[in-house]
């Protein structure tokens, strides 16, 4: 007997290898398995004629096999079968690529249904490997709707489909019902084992469609829960109130005064912390607006009440950056400061570690690094994550595990529609920095196309020589199938060889080694790199002001709020900054987009028209902004459907508060979906 969350090496059939094979997709247990849902269907219904067949359009067809199939060995390792077959319209040539089986399969005289697609570039009427089986057995991979999944070396969609099957018919009874007969009632919502069945061999599309929204709405329903429950627990948490709040002495030490909205956000947490209740706040401010300010001023009144704090950012070059200027801000009062990141050698991070334990330290920067087991603090009170879409809910919950209920503040540099925030962000409180401190540069952004490639070098050579550094951003890594897309490493290459050769230039990206990663960006902080080349790797987390020029390739490749993360790492010091779009796309809504970014500086204005242009998608990848990497749910596509289900999660808990603690299997799948082990409501 098996249960859902058993192994997937429970499942007969399953070895070792076949396990491997699996966990590559991210498949574990038997669970995993089943909601491993595909990626699309192929529509095998509808039934042809052979000669109505047409090159771009598989279809399946019905024919007789008239003459018998023929094997040849054109060289080492390559045989090939021919056959002939017929219906009443035309004559078919099959061919097949070693897969001498079929000789035997195909029997001549005899009928099968066919699925394939006509070659184009053949003479004559023309198919390569079609799939078939015989009339009486059909109904597998022909006459139906197939599923399509992502797959991995070794494994076939053929393989992986009848695995799947097989979990299902053994685990059909297993699979609770997480939603409750009302919810089912009022969404018009299909039964959890009805859905799964349908998900994977649906008989009709219009079955597929109401599977496909019950598995959504469950899935939404489940991270609507998680986060009310997570928020409503961690509120019900008392809290010693903070009794001395005042921050006369730290608004004077400023070297600036304060913007409107820092002051807002500011007085927003203060009011937290004189609650009883513990801080769930999101602070969410645009590029350069000034989080970091008020941060500090969380930090402070925290450690003016006795208390420890931990400040965690996603790379070693924004710990350090962070270090530095909390260390600057708050030097008037003496506290005591220490950053803990990997690269420490192991002295230091002994002493440091000693310093967290006993308490010396009271402000304590670092990476992950803060979260091993190892690292022990005497009276943590506050966490406070940068980068809020580069640390998951799971990473958050073991940072505040190392305190007993600690205040959380988390900071987001993306500008997201009030609307999708308050949404996404259910387990937190929201303050919004939707002003720019007096003075910030504002950064000129201009439009051009590929004709102006001379001009563009001339300006970036111009900044270079005056002493100032230039970013390029590439939409690719590496020389892909469309040659249009500029890609960082040929790019850099080229640069390097035929435009730049006497100037020094650095590339950056997503699949290099952090500590490569770490080492280019600490030397185009020191300026000894001139141009990086990079991917949008640098979207966050760099300040360097001498960095006065940003220009990126493909433009039309990237969102609206992208580009304008893109932009921000320029125009953080004293001088002039510029960033150019460069695309030659002659789309109107293109042009349009691009040019609203031209008109503006306004994170929060571009993320309103991103989201009227574009949707939500492009505020969401598979891992941003904390969230759960979801199975079948899509923030692009169904916002809608997010939305009842937070209606319907709202309303179960109004009325049972404890409906999740009385309820296991709700709140394993919780669990699975947050990738949080333990009980998260302890």
């Amino acid at each position: 007997m098996v249960s859902l969350f058993d192994n997937i090496q429970s499942l007969p059939g399953i070895g070792p290898a076949r396990a491997k094979q699996l966990k590559n997709l991210g498949v574990e247990t038997i669970y995993d398995l089943i909601a491993y849902f595909p990626r699309s269907y192929e529509d095998r219904t509808k039934q042809a004629e052979i000669a109505s067949l047409t090159p771009d359009a598989p279809a399946c067809f019905q024919a007789m096999v008239t003459s018998a199939p023929r094997v040849s060995r054109i060289r080492k390792g390559m045989e090939i079968t021919r056959l002939q077959v017929a219906d009443h319209t035309a004559k078919l040539t099959l061919v097949f690529f070693n897969q001498s089986y079929v000789a035997k399969s195909l029997v001549y005289g005899e009928s099968y249904w066919f699925y394939g697609q006509l070659n184009g570039k053949a003479i004559g009427l023309q198919m390569v490997n079609p799939q078939f089986e015989p009339l009486d057995r059909a109904g597998s991979i022909t006459n139906r709707i197939v599923p399509i999944y992502s797959l991995t070396a070794g494994l076939s969609n053929h393989i992986l489909s009848r695995a799947i099957c097989h979990a299902l018919s053994l685990c059909q009874n297993m699979l609770p019902e997480i939603l409750p007969a009302s919810v089912l009632a009022q969404y018009n919502l299909l039964p959890a084992s009805e859905a799964y069945t349908v998900i994977h061999n649906p008989p009709n599309f219009s079955l597929l469609e109401q599977a496909q929204k019950r598995l959504v709405f469950e899935e939404f329903f489940l991270f609507s829960l998680g986060l009310s429950c997570m928020r409503s627990h961690r509120s019900a948490n008392t809290h010693d109130v903070y009794t001395d709040c005042k921050l006369t002495l730290y608004w004077k030490a400023l070297p600036f005064p304060p913007t409107n909205a820092q002051k807002r956000a500011v007085q927003e947490i203060c009011h937290d912390l004189q609650t009883e209740k513990t801080m769930n706040r999101l602070l969410q401010g645009d590029v350069g607006s000034g989080k970091t300010l008020v941060a500090a001023a969380a930090a402070y009144v925290a450690v003016q009440n006795g208390k420890q704090v931990a400040f965690m950012a996603p790379t070693e070059i924004l710990a350090e950056q962070h270090f530095q200027t909390l260390q600057t801000l708050l030097a008037p009062f003496h506290f005591h400061f220490a950053l803990l990141t990997g690269s420490k050698s192991i002295k230091e991070k002994r002493q440091i570690k000693e310093e967290i334990a006993n308490g010396t330290a009271q402000i304590v920067i670092g990476t992950h690094a803060l979260l091993t087991s190892d690292v022990e603090f005497s009276n943590l009170d506050m966490v406070i994550a940068d980068e809020q879409h580069k640390f998951g809910v799971a990473q958050r919950a073991a940072l505040t595990q190392k305190g007993k209920a600690p205040h959380l503040l988390v900071m987001s540099a993306t500008p997201i529609p009030r609307t999708l925030a308050l949404l996404l962000y259910g387990d937190l409180d929201l303050s919004i920095l939707d002003e720019l401190p007096p003075g910030r540069q504002k950064v000129e952004t201009f439009l051009v196309s590929e004709a102006f490639r001379s001009r563009i070098n001339g300006f970036i050579r111009k900044h270079v020589e005056n002493g100032h550094q230039v970013y390029i951003v590439c939409p690719a890594i590496e020389d892909g199938e469309d040659a249009s897309y500029k890609a960082a490493v040929t790019w850099a290459d080229t640069l390097r060889q035929t435009v730049f050769g006497d100037l020094t230039i650095g590339l950056l990206h997503g699949q290099m080694k952090g500590s490569d990663k770490e080492a280019v960006l600490r030397q185009f902080a020191l300026g000894s790199i001139q141009i990086l080349v990079s991917t949008t790797v640098i979207e966050v987390g760099i300040d360097v002001p001498n960095a006065t020029l940003m220009v990126i390739e493909n433009a039309e490749r990237f969102g609206l709020s992208q580009l304008h993360q893109l932009r921000g790492r320029v125009g953080r010091g004293q001088d002039k900054s510029y960033c150019v779009l460069i695309s030659s796309s002659k789309n109107e809504e293109t042009q349009t987009r691009l040019k609203a970014l031209c008109a503006t500086n306004d994170g929060f204005q571009i993320a309103e028209q991103d989201l009227a242009l574009r949707g939500p998608g492009d505020f969401f990848g598979a891992r941003q902004h904390g969230l759960p990497q979801f199975k079948i749910a899509n923030l692009s596509l169904d916002l809608n459907t997010l939305k009842q289900a937070q209606q319907a999660a709202r309303t179960l808990l109004d009325q049972d508060p404890d409906y999740i603690l009385h309820t296991p299997s709700l709140l394993t799948r919780i669990q699975v979906l947050f990738e949080i082990s333990g009980n998260i409501f302890n």
